[in-house]
C-alpha cells in the first residue's frame, strides 16, 4: 500500500519501470504500484523536476542519459530558485562591466536585476536574454550570431569563436547542465559543449548559476574542471558536502 513504501524508494521504482517501458499512463502507474492518480502525478513532478522522465499528457515517457528537456519545458523547474539565483549574482554586476551571459533558463533570470547599472555592455548568445535585454534600452547589447539550437534558444559554432576573439568581456555568467567537484562543470550537448568552452574563457571570472538539482548530475561530457568558476551562485538546499569541498578549493559559493 501507499504507506508501506517511501516516498524516494517508490520513485526510483517508477524511474526504473518508466525506464523499462518507455512510456506509460497514470491509471498504469496507480495499478502497477497500488498508489492514488494524486500521489502518481507528485511523483511524476518530482521525477521530472530531477529530469529523470518528462511527464506528457496522460502519462510519462522516458529520457534518454543525458538527454536535456528543451529549453521552453525547464523554464518552470525551480522557478523560485533560479529567480533568487539571479537576484544575487546580479549583486557581482558593476557599473561599467562589459559581462557575457550564456543560454539557459537560470542565467536569464539575471536580466531583470540589471537595471540601473550605468555603462553596462551586455554580450550573449542566449534568444531568451536577447529578448529581455530588448525592454532595457540603457543597456548596449551584442548578439553573439551563430547556428540555432531551437531546444535551448542558444546561438552556437563557429560564427560565436569568431565574434569572441573581438570582444572583451571581463565576466561570464554561465548555466550549467550538471556540476561537482570531482566531475567538473558538465554539458549535454557536444555542440554545445564546443561554443560553452570559448565562452567561459573569454573573461578572467567565471560565475556559475546552478540550481540544487544540477549538483551531481551525470552529464554527458566534460565541458572544463571545476575550478575555472571563480563563484557558484545556487540555492538554500545544495548539498553541504559540494558546498564545503568547493569552499576548500577556494570557489566562493553564495546560497540564495
Amino acid at each position: 500500500m501507499e504507506n508501506e513504501m517511501l516516498s524516494y524508494e517508490r520513485q526510483n521504482k517508477i524511474a526504473d519501470y518508466i525506464r523499462s517501458n518507455q512510456s506509460v499512463t497514470v491509471k498504469e502507474l496507480k495499478d502497477a504500484f497500488d498508489i492514488s492518480p494524486s500521489t502518481v502525478r507528485r511523483d511524476l513532478e518530482a521525477l521530472e523536476t530531477e529530469h529523470l522522465i518528462r511527464r506528457v499528457h496522460g502519462g510519462a515517457v522516458a529520457v534518454s542519459d543525458g538527454e536535456e528537456l528543451p529549453i521552453l519545458e525547464r523554464a518552470a523547474h525551480q522557478a523560485a530558485a533560479k529567480r533568487r539565483i539571479g537576484e544575487r549574482a546580479a549583486q557581482f554586476v558593476d557599473d561599467g562591466d562589459t559581462i557575457l551571459i550564456t543560454g539557459g533558463t537560470t542565467t536569464v533570470t539575471l536580466v531583470p536585476h540589471l537595471k540601473g547599472i550605468s555603462d553596462l555592455t551586455v554580450i550573449t548568445n542566449s534568444v531568451n536574454c536577447v529578448s529581455q535585454l530588448a525592454h532595457y534600452p540603457d543597456i548596449t547589447t551584442v548578439v553573439l550570431g551563430g547556428w540555432l539550437r531551437h531546444s535551448e534558444l542558444s546561438l552556437l559554432g563557429r560564427f560565436v569563436d569568431r565574434m569572441l576573439e573581438e570582444l572583451r568581456p571581463n565576466k561570464v555568467f554561465h548555466g550549467i547542465y550538471s556540476l561537482s567537484v570531482k566531475g567538473g562543470l558538465m554539458g549535454s550537448d557536444f555542440q554545445e559543449v564546443r561554443t560553452d568552452r570559448g565562452l567561459i574563457a573569454a573573461a578572467p571570472q567565471v560565475i556559475v548559476m546552478a540550481d540544487h538539482t544540477k549538483f551531481n548530475r551525470q552529464g554527458v561530457v566534460r565541458l572544463a574542471p571545476i575550478t575555472v568558476a571563480s563563484v557558484i551562485v545556487t540555492d538554500t538546499e545544495a548539498p553541504s558536502s559540494e558546498v564545503a569541498a568547493l569552499n576548500a578549493l577556494g570557489i566562493r559559493v553564495i546560497q540564495a
